[in-house]
């Protein structure tokens, strides 16, 4: 393996219907279920941050006039949801896992502690870290960045639903060709829709590679985790 340490970031579309990304498909949720119960088996420590889009978007909420704390915290608890309903499809699939919120919300979840993430990890449990930063006005994206430095993980995964980043978008222009690896002062320099500033610097000051990929083609983490020449690899 080429990791064996990983931070696995989904959006919340990633768990919602094909057509519009919203609400919870059962059908997504087994997909990413099965990959990621999977690559746990073969010894790979896995540790997810998951977003909360397919439910509500603070940022976009707080536009109809509420304020954009309150819309974030909003958002915050839909990515609570969203790691509940992903924790019980993985132990459907035969692996313990353990949810971590950055709210304490502790009917439901822990609250996220470094050293306890990282002894559930040792024991081969998946860890669900929801809730983002647990403050308004940051992505989950710079969450999933934060928990990658405090795990010690040693890739992030960028999960989407295209596979890596290309020169325009590859839906509108059939001229666009996928980028095989950037740097993450390209991707800031080039302001690139990968992920938010904030994520892509905290990357970039540990030296941590961030892999942009495919996730609804089966098969496709563990790939990347085996280093394989998949997506767009971002790094130093």
């Amino acid at each position: 393996m080429a990791y064996q340490r990983v931070l696995l970031k989904l959006s919340g579309e990633a768990l919602g219907a094909s057509d519009n990304g919203h609400g919870l498909d059962p059908d997504a949720i087994q997909l990413i279920a099965r990959q990621v119960a999977h690559v746990s088996s073969i010894g790979v420590e896995v540790a997810i941050v998951v977003g909360g889009g397919n439910i509500l978007r603070g940022a976009e909420f707080s536009r109809l006039g509420g304020h954009r704390a309150n819309a974030d915290y909003m958002g915050m608890l839909a990515t609570v949801i969203n790691a509940l309903a992903l924790s019980d499809a993985i132990e459907q699939c035969g692996v313990d896992t353990r949810v971590q919120t950055a709210l304490e919300i502790r009917q439901v979840a822990e609250p996220f502690a470094r050293r306890r993430a990282i002894a559930h990890l040792e024991k081969g449990r998946i860890v669900i870290l929801a809730a983002g930063t647990g403050n308004p006005f940051f992505t989950t994206d710079t969450a999933a960045a934060l928990r990658a430095r405090e795990l010690g993980c040693e890739v992030l995964l960028k999960a989407t639903k295209v596979d890596g980043v290309y020169t325009a978008d590859p839906k509108r222009d059939k001229n666009a060709v996928r980028i095989p690896t950037l740097s993450h002062q390209q991707v800031l320099e080039q302001q690139l829709k990968v992920m938010d500033a904030a994520a892509i610097s905290l990357c970039m000051e540990s030296s941590l590679p961030v892999v942009v990929f495919n996730l609804f083609e089966e098969g496709n983490i563990e790939r990347v985790i085996r280093g394989e020449n998949l997506g767009t690899i971002i790094r130093s």
